[in-house]
């Protein structure tokens, strides 16, 4: 085998191995944020990621319909009316009209919803400040072929 085929080789395995990590992370990733929420004394929060996600959509997008949810988190409009339903229920947002067009209606968070937001928001920023100080022992040309390289494998991955 060559060194190029050896290196491929190299390369799948540990692509495999980081799909099994990233997986059993997604799955704690809920129990993480709920655990926070507890400790924060949170009255209430949503049971799934999902339903975290499609808060922080609405917040980022107030006031938003369901197909503009469902465009941005890339879901059916189906999920989206039945996670809708779900947080309108719970008390995490509200249903309004727009004053022209009273036939659509429109998301906004509650009180309760913002707290869920303003939480997952900063668990983002500690997320995303944890992989800033990973990626610092890179150097510029090794981050742009990381980055080349997530590109590609999104394309790919998305294209299947």
């Amino acid at each position: 085998m060559s060194t190029e085929e050896r290196t491929k080789q190299l390369l799948y395995e540990q692509y495999i191995r980081f799909f099994h990590v990233y997986e059993d992370h997604k799955d704690k990733e809920i129990e993480h944020f709920l655990s926070i929420a507890q400790r924060e004394a949170f009255e209430n929060f949503p049971l799934n990621l999902t339903a975290v996600h499609m808060i922080d959509c609405i917040g980022r997008h107030e006031p938003i319909n369901n197909s503009g949810i469902a465009e941005a988190m890339n879901l059916s409009k189906a999920s989206i009316t039945k996670i809708g339903n779900k947080l309108l229920e719970e008390g995490f947002v509200k249903r309004t009209q727009m004053n022209d067009n009273k036939k659509e209606s429109y998301f906004r968070l509650s009180q309760q919803g913002k707290k869920i937001f303003d939480l997952h928001e900063r668990l983002h920023e500690l997320e995303a400040e944890r992989f800033y100080r990973f990626l610092d022992k890179y150097s510029e040309v090794e981050l742009k072929v990381i980055h080349k390289f997530l590109q590609d494998a999104s394309i790919d991955i998305e294209s299947r």
